[in-house]
């Protein structure tokens, strides 16, 4: 496993000094912070791999920094919890972390736990990036069956429209996308000037 860097966010010492002990010696880097807020400020400046953020803080808590670190600055997530802070850990269940770490940790459940963290996070994005292209191709689709419309309307059978746009876009070697979006344009000037 490549060295990362992890935000290690807990408002009492001796465990953020214990996590970056076991991180060192797992060969990772530790970002500490004492505050949900100073958690939020790495995640934002320091370039981190992955946080570890302690369920119960002062001034942000972890479900509000893990919140914000997952919609403005993606990471995988590790939640830190005491033992008995059920209620605490259904409310965590509802956002986008990857993995919990029951206090006192040890180094071998860490390590596991950043392994799953990242092997999670990596098959999120991976879904996401797979919904964004299926969307893409999606709106890629509708565009070119309305610009085979606007082409039909002028006459061309629907056979004829495709080929017209495709032989437009090897042509110009453009995307077909580009063609329909064009033949659209021309097809309505006047919303253009709107």
């Amino acid at each position: 496993m490549k060295r990362l860097r992890i935000i290690v966010a807990d408002d009492e010492s001796i465990i953020r000094m214990g996590l970056r002990t076991m991180l060192s010696t797992l060969g990772h880097e530790a970002l500490l912070a004492a505050d949900g807020r100073e958690a939020l400020r790495l995640a934002r400046t320091a370039n981190a791999d992955l946080a570890i953020l302690d369920i119960q803080m002062p001034l942000t808590d972890g479900l509000e920094a893990a919140r914000t670190i997952a919609r403005k600055h993606p990471m995988p997530i590790i939640i830190l919890t005491a033992y008995g802070q059920q209620d605490l850990i259904e409310k965590a269940v509802q956002l986008p972390i990857q993995g919990y770490l029951v206090k006192p940790v040890n180094e071998k459940d860490l390590a596991a736990a950043i392994g799953v963290a990242l092997a999670r996070f990596e098959e999120a994005q991976t879904s996401l990036r797979e919904n964004a292209k299926l969307r893409e191709n999606l709106e890629t689709r509708k565009l070119i069956d309305r610009a085979r419309g606007v082409l039909m309307q002028q006459g061309l059978t629907e056979e004829e429209a495709y080929q017209s746009i495709q032989r437009q876009a090897r042509d110009t070697q453009v995307s077909m996308r580009q063609i329909a979006e064009k033949i659209l344009e021309q097809a309505s000037p006047a919303k253009t000037h709107e």
